[in-house]
């Protein structure tokens, strides 16, 4: 079995360096669309640069991960559980 999937799905968190925003994302190609954030062009995510990735999931079904993306979104549960287990990463402590 390739391990390799034909197609994969990020949802993914970036932190604003100035003021901890976070922002919640979804894309098919994850490093395209990193580089779009770091080249300024996500209008609404482009006052918060500089961030940084700090979380990603990744699913095979594309209706799952804008399932995900949604929940996360509305600021309900999920982010807050999400918060809890990056507490440490999110608070700054990036390094071990």
């Amino acid at each position: 079995m390739n391990p390799a999937l034909p197609h994969t799905y990020y949802v993914y968190l970036l932190l604003s360096d100035k003021g901890g925003h976070i922002y919640i994302g979804c894309t098919a190609n994850l490093e395209r669309r990193i580089n779009e954030h770091e080249a300024g062009k996500v209008f609404s995510a482009k006052r918060y640069l500089p961030m940084s990735l700090v979380y990603y999931e990744t699913y095979i079904s594309r209706v799952d991960a804008f399932n995900r993306e949604k929940s996360l979104k509305q600021y309900g549960s999920a982010l807050a559980k999400l918060k809890l287990r990056l507490k440490d990463t999110l608070q700054g402590g990036r390094a071990g």
